[in-house]
């Protein structure tokens, strides 16, 4: 069984300048995903690829363990450029350069560190389970629902709820849930379909017991730090 382990992390970030790189409780933010990464890889004999188009970025992960001659290509350093197809990139290049063909595809996406081993593990193993399954992503319950309490405008300047139903308290609506962006497992098939997106009819989720969100906005990183800095966590990263 072949795992390639992608972590993408362009240099370019409106949001928090640096943000990649930005040290949260004294570790660079990338540096808790190549933790993870070269943890799971030294227990699993897997590849970790890093997708950059930033030099500093590669000097920073080559400092933590983890090297790259793989340079991601302009048009794939954009706003606009999707996940999946720089993920189909670097996944093309490790498998020309090295010579193999991939099982798996395990994504660990820089902005959204809190998650364990565990957590890798378990997803992985209920996506073997179900061979039906493409990919499956890590989510947490959703703290809005769109059957009860989300809205959005209708082209009359009034507004609807995103999803028709007659529920009259959240606890009566669906279960519902937010993808936190931390875990992302596919199977190699999946990159062959013509798809931008990771939810896709053959999807499935992980559902984390513990907080964890990506960090978007300075108030993200900020309560991000906070917890970790103040032993808030459930778990340890």
């Amino acid at each position: 069984m072949k795992i390639l382990i992608t972590i993408c992390a362009r240099g370019g970030s409106k949001g928090i300048p640096n943000k990649n790189i930005k040290e949260i409780n004294g570790v660079p933010l990338i540096g808790y995903s190549i933790r993870a990464a070269l943890e799971f890889a030294n227990k699993y004999k897997a590849d970790i690829g890093l997708s950059t188009d930033s030099i500093k970025i590669k000097e920073i992960a080559e400092s933590l363990g983890l090297s790259t001659k793989y340079v991601r290509p302009v048009e794939l350093a954009s706003d606009e450029a999707g996940k999946i197809l720089v993920i189909k990139d670097i996944l093309d290049y490790k498998e020309k350069r090295l010579n193999k063909s991939y099982d798996y595809i395990l994504d660990l996406d820089v902005t959204s560190p809190l998650r364990t081993f565990s957590d890798i593990i378990i997803a992985f193993e209920m996506l073997k389970s179900k061979p039906e399954a493409l990919n499956i992503f890590s989510v947490n319950s959703a703290s809005r629902n769109p059957y009860f309490n989300m809205v959005e405008n209708k082209p009359n300047g009034f507004v609807k709820l995103v999803k028709k139903g007659r529920f009259f308290s959240r606890q009566n609506a669906p279960e519902v849930f937010e993808m936190n962006a931390s875990i992302y497992w596919y199977r190699r098939s999946f990159f062959d379909l013509n798809t931008h997106t990771p939810i896709t009819d053959k999807s499935i989720i992980f559902q984390m017991n513990h907080i964890c969100f990506d960090i978007d906005q300075q108030i993200d990183f900020d309560f991000m730090e906070y917890l970790i800095q103040n032993n808030k966590l459930e778990l340890e990263l």
